[in-house]
């Protein structure tokens, strides 16, 4: 008999940003660990933070997949730190452990995962001017995020 394994969502986004899209990350994070979700990131600080607090906060797991060689250079709430040594390279690695994306805010690296997401038919849902992007779903809450993303992959 095979366990079944949890889904993950990998949660895109800035490295740093201000405390109202903290806050959306936090909710969003809290959300998917409610749904039984585990929230893979890149494992740095402020969009990344902010959702690994919010899962862990909820008794989710969060697994940090870093740039750099040090697993210590994950940010407190990641339970699992995966060190690369890839620099911006691990951003494939992020979106291939998650079974879908959400993404909060960001420059040129969520706007590159949600393209290699979108690569490898990972269903995407995004935030703010992403949502406009061919193949990303928009959403405008933390709440409609975490339901649309069990909604896709549920297949409803």
């Amino acid at each position: 008999m095979t366990a079944t394994r949890p889904r993950r969502i990998s949660v895109i986004g800035a490295g740093s940003c201000d405390a109202a899209t903290a806050a959306v990350a936090q909710r969003l994070g809290t959300l998917l660990a409610v749904c039984g979700f585990e929230v893979v990131c890149g494992g740095g600080g402020g969009v990344m933070e902010a959702v690994c607090r919010g899962a862990r906060e909820a008794g989710g797991r969060t697994i940090g997949i870093l740039p750099g060689n040090d697993r210590e250079a994950a940010n407190p709430h990641v339970e699992v730190a995966i060190a690369t040594g890839m620099g911006i390279a691990r951003n494939v690695l992020v979106v291939v452990n998650g079974d879908a994306a959400v993404a909060v805010a960001g420059g040129a690296g969520t706007l590159s995962e949600i393209g290699l997401a979108l690569k490898l038919g990972r269903p995407v849902v995004a935030f703010g001017h992403y949502g406009t992007l061919p193949g990303v779903v928009a959403v405008a809450s933390p709440e409609e995020a975490a339901q649309t993303v069990a909604a896709l992959l549920d297949g409803s």
